[in-house]
């Protein structure tokens, strides 16, 4: 299997509608599956459901912030392996540090670009088909 024409199921948590669908649009144009969710608990719910290959996840989220959300993925022993991308405004050594805490593998400030995000799910999904 090679890393260039695979696709991966993404999912893109995000409390804004204009990150979520420019996300959702840079993904489907790179080839992947897109599953969006507005808040750390809708994310719950789904990631359980769609058992996405890489998760990207906003830090600034009412009810459930990015950090607890990536927690709790990273707690359950099914989703450990999920590769999560933290999506910030804030370029902060901090906020990366504290990211990497809670099992975040990367970092991306926002505005993204489309490569940036696709340069991502290259990254990861290549580490993740090393793992089948």
């Amino acid at each position: 299997m090679t890393t260039t024409g695979s696709t991966f199921k993404v999912l893109v948590i995000d409390d804004s509608n204009t990150i979520r669908r420019s996300a959702e649009i840079f993904l489907k144009q790179g080839g992947h599956e897109v599953m969006l969710a507005e808040d750390g608990f809708d994310a719950l719910a789904k990631v359980n459901d769609y058992q996405p290959h890489l998760v990207f996840c906003d830090i600034l989220m009412p009810r459930l912030d990015g950090y607890q959300t990536c927690a709790i993925i990273k707690r359950n022993a099914k989703f450990a392996g999920v590769p999560v991308v933290m999506l910030s405004s804030k370029d902060g050594v901090f906020d990366k540090a504290r990211g990497r805490m809670v099992g975040a593998q990367d970092y991306l400030t926002k505005p993204f670009t489309k490569d940036q995000l696709l340069q991502a799910v290259q990254r990861f999904g290549a580490v993740l088909q090393g793992e089948n």
